[in-house]
Formats: C-alpha cells, sequence, structure tokens
C-alpha cells in the first residue's frame, strides 16, 4: 500500500508542476490533493495545524499570482484591460489551438487583439502589450513553481 500511496501523491505534485505551463490544470488543487492522499493512506495528524495554515496562506498566494502577474505585466507596457481580458482568454484557449506553442502565442495574441479591437491601439503598442503579457506569463510560472517547490519542501518537513 505504501508504493500505491506515493505514486499517487508523486503523480498530483507532478500533475501540479505541469499545470504551471497549463494553466486549465488548476496545478494548487493537485497539491492539496496529495497532501489528502497522504491523510487518507497515513494519518492527517502527520500533518500539523501550522503546516495546514501555511499552506492555505500559499493557496491564497497561488491563486493571486495569475491574475497579479499578468496584470502587471500588461499595465507596466503600457496595455488596457482588453489587453489584460485578451491576454487570459488567449492563455485557456491558446494550448487548444496550437499545441505547445499557444501557451506563448495565446497570451500574445490574445493581448494584441484585445488592445486593436477594444482599445483601438496603433499595432505597434498592441505588440508591446502582447510581450508584457507574456512576460507576465512567465513570471507567473516562476513564482508559482517556486512556491509549489516550498510547499512540497514544507510537506517533507512535516512529515
Amino acid at each position: 500500500m505504501d508504493i500505491i500511496a506515493w505514486v499517487l501523491i508523486i503523480a498530483l505534485f507532478i500533475v501540479a508542476f505541469i499545470g504551471l505551463v497549463y494553466p486549465i490544470i488548476p496545478s494548487v488543487l493537485f497539491l492539496l490533493g496529495g497532501f489528502i492522499v497522504y491523510g487518507l493512506f497515513y494519518s492527517f495528524s502527520d500533518l500539523p495545524w501550522w503546516f495546514w495554515l501555511i499552506q492555505l496562506l500559499f493557496v491564497a498566494l497561488l491563486f493571486a499570482a495569475d491574475t497579479v502577474s499578468n496584470l502587471i505585466g500588461v499595465k507596466k507596457f503600457g496595455g488596457s484591460k482588453a489587453g489584460m481580458w485578451g491576454s487570459t482568454i488567449g492563455l485557456l484557449v491558446g494550448p487548444f489551438v496550437i499545441p505547445f506553442a499557444g501557451i506563448i502565442a495565446g497570451p500574445f495574441i490574445g493581448a494584441i487583439i484585445g488592445e486593436l479591437i477594444v482599445e483601438r491601439s496603433n499595432f505597434r503598442q498592441a505588440i508591446k502589450v502582447g510581450v508584457g503579457s507574456v512576460l507576465g506569463f512567465l513570471t507567473s510560472v516562476a513564482t508559482k513553481g517556486i512556491v509549489q517547490a516550498v510547499m512540497i519542501a514544507l510537506f517533507f518537513i512535516a512529515i
């Protein structure tokens, strides 16, 4: 049973890291799933109250990181709400339309379309906002990756 438990826990952690680049996968929920699987197979008492408190704070941070990184990336490069919404839609749709490359191309193209159609920005400005969107996404991936690694490290410290 130990092997089954740890295969499930590690598989959930791996899916959580895949979710960093495929935003349709709620990565933080897979991390929590790994913690819960551990509790079900072994004991929730192995995971103290401080562990759950810190994990919940990190969960809130991870949910906020996506929005904040995208917002900062778009705003810093002169974008509007339309650019941010376009980027977000592109991030969700891009990987399905253009596998692999859509992860980067989706938010870039989405931000450009949002700026051109809604804000009537010039093309050069729209491209600049698209670049800001991609940089915001990449910053978000790096930030969330570090936070998830810390969450897993705390899990191993707690057990």
